[in-house]
């Protein structure tokens, strides 16, 4: 009887560690950076973090000024972001990965995917993936968004004031 109360209590002691190992990696786990804006690849990373930190005057920074519908102000992009066209910026948790960077000229295209986590049931993982594009031209030295599949406003590509979508 002694032996199996060791046993239990090891495997007790075996969870236990376990457990404070993943919390503490958990907690040490550094939030995402910014990349530098040199690449296509690094301004859409830049662009989709910004818009999910909710750093909005950097997110407009990366937007071309060239588009017909750019709106005049930071006041104006995040109506659009939050009022407008909400639906398309989803600033919920979820993983960004920059994948294939096409660069032929001055344009480049950038593929990214998006993995999405919920509560899933009991035979779901509780994950999704999304997986979109983003075109960006050069403009001086800079790269700037001009279009995108997703977190992007239609209106900006087509004129002003964005309307909401119903």
């Amino acid at each position: 009887m002694k032996q199996v109360d060791r046993f239990l209590l090891a495997i007790i002691a075996g969870v236990v560690a376990l457990v404070a190992v993943a919390l503490g990696l958990a907690l040490t786990r550094s939030a995402p950076g910014y990349l530098p804006d040199t690449t296509p690849g690094g301004v859409a990373h830049n662009y989709l973090l910004a818009i999910k930190g909710r750093d909005d005057e950097r997110a407009y920074g990366y937007l071309s000024p060239d588009l017909k519908g750019y709106p005049p102000t930071v006041d104006e992009f995040v109506s659009d972001i939050d009022s407008r066209y909400s639906w398309s910026f989803n600033r919920e948790s979820s993983t960004i990965n920059i994948g294939d960077e096409r660069v032929t000229g001055d344009r480049a295209v950038v593929t990214v995917s998006e993995t999405h986590f919920s509560q899933g049931g009991l035979f779901s993982s509780g994950q999704y993936t999304n997986s979109f594009s983003m075109t960006l031209r050069r403009q001086g030295d800079a790269w700037k968004l001009i279009s995108a599949d997703s977190y992007w406003a239609s209106c900006w590509t087509v004129s002003r004031p964005c309307e909401p979508f119903l």
